[in-house]
């Protein structure tokens, strides 16, 4: 069994050690439970197939064949890049048992290749830059929202980390009454939308905010997309930030506070 890397979501906070993060470690399919001490995980079945690589951590869904999320700690260390390659070739995760989407999937399909965690926050080595390519972490995405809000987002998201030193990242897709069908030959699902939730050290507590962006082409502001962590849970129908409750810190996500992160 590969090791699992654990640590202690208090002293990512507080005392400002960080989670070091080893290029010869390989993905793990996770031993259920054990990675939950990560603060930015959210509360996961024993059902869930959760692979933990060098950068972020999916649960993947080998029947919708999309992850059902995707979660990930972000340093301002780790938004200097080591790695600059453009490239950009999708793969399956041949390390990964079970049924996965692949790129035949997607080809003529009329939907991006579309990153939950992205691949510019994976920049700070080649394998974990490489790993966000992988189809356990990627989605069918309309390509508007892809290059367009969805991609505002993932920016803002580092300009946080950059100002407030780290943040915690917890993102997937919403599948609702999956409108937009499937694609390819295996059936990968289209989600009807996807979510985000943002944890952030600030004022040595946190702020949290959510968003739900529908897979379609329409532009809004970020404040008409944002809403409470709790809201966001109500709608998924899972707990996210699942440590938070252990700290005392669950109000934390009852909170919509736009102006502290600065959103309009």
């Amino acid at each position: 069994m590969r090791k699992i890397l654990v640590t202690l979501s208090i002293c990512l906070v507080f005392t400002g050690c960080r989670f070091e993060r080893n290029d010869v470690k390989t993905a793990t399919q996770t031993e259920k439970g054990t990675a939950n001490q990560k603060i930015e995980l959210p509360s996961y079945s024993n059902e869930e197939d959760v692979i933990e690589y060098s950068g972020f951590t999916t649960s993947y869904n080998h029947e919708t064949l999309i992850p059902n999320w995707v979660a990930y700690e972000l340093t301002a260390e780790e938004l200097k890049p080591v790695y600059t390659s453009q490239s950009s070739t999708f793969s399956m995760d041949f390390d990964v048992k079970g049924r996965q989407a692949s790129r035949e999937d997607y080809s003529h399909s009329g939907w991006d290749k579309g990153h939950m965690a992205p691949k510019a926050d994976m920049r700070w080595s080649e394998k974990s830059y490489w790993e966000s390519h992988y189809f356990t972490n990627i989605c069918p995405q309309n390509h508007e929202l892809n290059a367009g809000d969805w991609n505002t987002l993932e920016i803002r998201v580092r300009a946080w980390a950059r100002k407030f030193g780290r943040v915690f990242v917890i993102c997937g897709p919403i599948v609702g009454e999956n409108t937009n069908g499937t694609i390819g030959k295996k059936g990968v699902l289209v989600p009807d939308a996807f979510f985000k939730a943002i944890l952030v050290p600030y004022n040595d507590n946190f702020t949290a905010i959510a968003f739900i962006m529908s897979n379609n082409g329409q532009h809004h502001k970020l404040s008409e997309y944002a809403c409470t962590v709790d809201d966001l849970e109500s709608r998924i129908g899972r707990n996210l930030f699942a440590a938070l409750d252990d700290m005392g810190l669950d109000t934390t996500e009852s909170r919509l506070d736009l102006t502290s992160l600065n959103i309009r």
